[in-house]
């Protein structure tokens, strides 16, 4: 898109200031908005791809999904608009680097983990009570800011209840953070998002992809067959066995994304503190203690 360059205007509003980065759908760009004088983040679909009736309502899924969600840790989508042939999103500009930024320089603390599991719970919660699955939780997909972690880029989620964009027998996501029954091509739930986020988490820890193997084929299949590798010697038993149950193979094991904010939430104790064994979820995490975000 030769014509994108610093000064260019979108429909006569807004005010390109800098390239951001790029993916699969299209470029993300700085910019000022003149009519409010604030600086947003233009994501412009590819021109290659603009004529692609499919990805050009898999875009508009994106602005329509996260439109729907309020909340500190999702970044915010203020509009969809077209603009002589390109469509782009409007969003909220966040100052930072991604988790992938993060993650290449080595595993994180734990005290920071839990802070971004947290967050990103806390974000997930909010999309499946709305009844949105994100299906592509990645690090490429988290900024960290000052203010927090934000979770971004719907570009493949869809409603809970409803239909989606992708053909059938399609799997869309990246390979290493693929759900079992994501990887299987089965029906999704929350849960897939829950399982990508104990991947993360996983990561996040060890500074190595759990199920990274030398093809994508190869990385879906160790999803539904393996069992991931240790975490470090020394990870509190609390947060490892969390982990744990976000991963765990079967979808109606793992716990929901309000119950991990809760979790990470909760008072630290010396012992364990006994949940509603009444609740099926509280009852598959028992053995889990409810400690405090260091």
């Amino acid at each position: 898109m030769e014509r994108l360059r610093p000064g260019f205007i979108f429909s006569e509003r807004y005010r390109l200031i800098g390239h951001v980065a790029s993916g699969g759908m299209g470029q993300v760009w700085e910019a000022l908005d003149d009519v409010l004088q604030r600086r947003v983040a233009l994501k412009i679909m590819h021109l290659h791809i603009q004529e692609d009736a499919a990805l050009i309502e898999r875009f508009k899924d994106e602005a329509r999904f996260a439109a729907q969600l309020t909340h500190p840790n999702i970044v915010t989508i203020h509009d969809f608009l077209e603009f002589e042939g390109l469509s782009y999103l409007v969003m909220e500009m966040v100052d930072g680097l991604t988790l992938a930024d993060l993650l290449s320089r080595g595993p994180l603390a734990v005290g920071q983990v839990r802070t971004l599991l947290y967050e990103l719970a806390s974000a997930l919660a909010v999309a499946h009570e709305a009844g949105v699955i994100h299906r592509d939780i990645k690090p490429a997909n988290v900024l960290v800011s000052e203010t927090g972690a934000k979770l971004t880029d719907f570009g493949i989620a869809r409603s809970i209840s409803g239909h989606s964009h992708t053909l059938t027998g399609q799997v869309l996501g990246t390979a290493n953070y693929l759900s079992p029954e994501h990887a299987l091509g089965q029906l999704l739930g929350p849960a897939s998002d829950v399982y990508g986020l104990g991947v993360l988490a996983h990561e996040m820890l060890t500074g190595e992809k759990p199920f990274d193997r030398a093809t994508p084929i190869a990385t879906a299949l160790a999803h539904v067959q393996d069992p991931p590798p240790p975490l470090p010697e020394g990870t509190p038993a609390d947060l490892a066995s969390l982990i744990s149950s976000c991963l765990a193979k079967d979808p109606e094991a793992r716990p929901s994304a309000a119950l991990l904010v809760k979790m990470l939430e909760a008072p630290a104790v010396e012992e364990d503190v006994p949940l509603d064994e009444e609740d099926p979820e509280a009852t598959a995490l028992m053995a889990v203690p409810r400690r405090a975000i260091l």
